[in-house]
């Protein structure tokens, strides 16, 4: 159901960085509709495991309908400054309960804070959902079985598309999914910095603009990367008709991870920063039916000397904040782009590379 990010291309780049994913799809799975209950399954579960031992955690949440938990114990102002994996889940509230099963899977592993001589440790383990319950069956959700699959299958590959939690996702009128990117500063006070991004393409606005049959977050610069062209106006056509006929669902949720050293605040300004991916790459986005939420991790392998003549009183690596914020925008950009390129049809929702066929060029290495 999903095709391979390309290497060097995706968040796992970042060192100290894993993914594991989960789910579970059934070849008859049905959507509900007005009349008719979703039948089978198709969700699933993907977790962000956190293996660098100093990494600060920080999250942004800008929609107006967010399923989450332990995002305020990620408050700069909080004492908790880490985490130890972070779950991204279909199934809406319901979906939280894969957490738990990231929770065991660690606590059995010796992760966690510790809080005691004999070995006792909490992991601390963020989360966030989609809404894709009607996708499958009502009761189909992600519980802590599939956070503990996920969990077990942790590791530097990462599975694009109609995969883990983007496995019932929807994007306006195409398919979902989880998407991926990353790149490495080449200059500038950042230099030598990696940033990356994993996101879950959910969300209530469209990431196709229906005008050109092609994305909001892929113009001119982007469409090389992607490996894409100006569809043919049959298919533009096409696309915009589904528009007209899609059905509502909501939210986009990711993590952006650099190896960069940043304190919590710098951190959470990283958060703040790649929502400007977001934004750019799905119209309209934020609104109060989505649950906008975007995780950022620093795992603390790079220190860049701080510019010289940094006035009293301000945060020494501003410079660094500012250009990681940036990249991040653009990788989140693309790898929710991507997230949509690469999902394929489930429980016939129809993936974009089926109604836009045309659009299509090899894609860029």
């Amino acid at each position: 159901m999903g095709e391979s990010a390309r290497a060097g291309d995706r968040i796992t780049e970042v060192a100290g960085i894993e993914v594991g994913q989960h789910h579970f799809i059934d070849a008859d799975a049905k959507v509900a509709t007005v009349d008719v209950d979703g039948a089978g399954w198709a969700t699933g579960t993907t977790i962000v495991r956190i293996t660098a031992p100093n990494a600060v955690c920080a999250v942004d949440v800008r929609g107006g309908g967010p399923g989450t938990r332990e995002t305020d114990l990620l408050d700069p102002s909080n004492t908790v400054q880490t985490a130890h994996a972070i779950v991204l889940t279909g199934g809406s509230a319901y979906g939280l309960a894969a957490a738990d099963g990231v929770m065991g899977g660690l606590e059995a592993a010796g992760v966690g804070l510790p809080m005691d001589e004999r070995g006792h440790v909490v992991p601390i383990v963020p989360a966030a959902v989609i809404f894709d319950l009607p996708v499958g069956d009502w009761t189909s959700r992600p519980d802590a079985d599939f956070g503990r699959r996920a969990l077990a299958g942790s590791s530097g590959e990462v599975a694009i598309g109609s995969v883990g939690a983007g496995a019932g996702a929807r994007a306006g009128a195409v398919k979902g999914g989880v998407g991926t990117a990353s790149r490495t500063i080449a200059d500038g006070p950042a230099a030598g910095i990696t940033v990356g991004a994993l996101m879950v393409a959910n969300p209530v606005g469209s990431v196709i603009d229906p005008a050109t049959g092609l994305p909001w977050g892929a113009g001119a610069s982007e469409l090389g990367y992607h490996g894409l062209q100006q569809p043919s106006p049959g298919d533009v056509a096409g696309f915009a008709d589904l528009v007209a006929k899609q059905t509502v669902l909501n939210t986009t949720i990711g993590v952006v991870a650099t190896d960069a050293t940043l304190d919590p605040a710098s951190t959470k300004r990283v958060a703040m920063a790649a929502h400007d991916g977001l934004a750019r790459a799905i119209v309209p986005a934020h609104s109060p039916l989505d649950g906008d939420t975007i995780f950022a991790v620093a795992t603390g392998r790079l220190h860049p000397e701080p510019p010289p003549l940094v006035p009293r009183g301000m945060n020494p690596d501003v410079a660094v904040v500012a250009e990681v914020g940036r990249v991040a925008a653009v990788v989140v950009a693309r790898a929710i782009v991507g997230a949509v390129l690469a999902a394929t049809s489930v429980a016939g929702i129809p993936a974009y590379r089926d109604v836009v066929p045309s659009a299509f060029t090899s894609r860029a290495e």
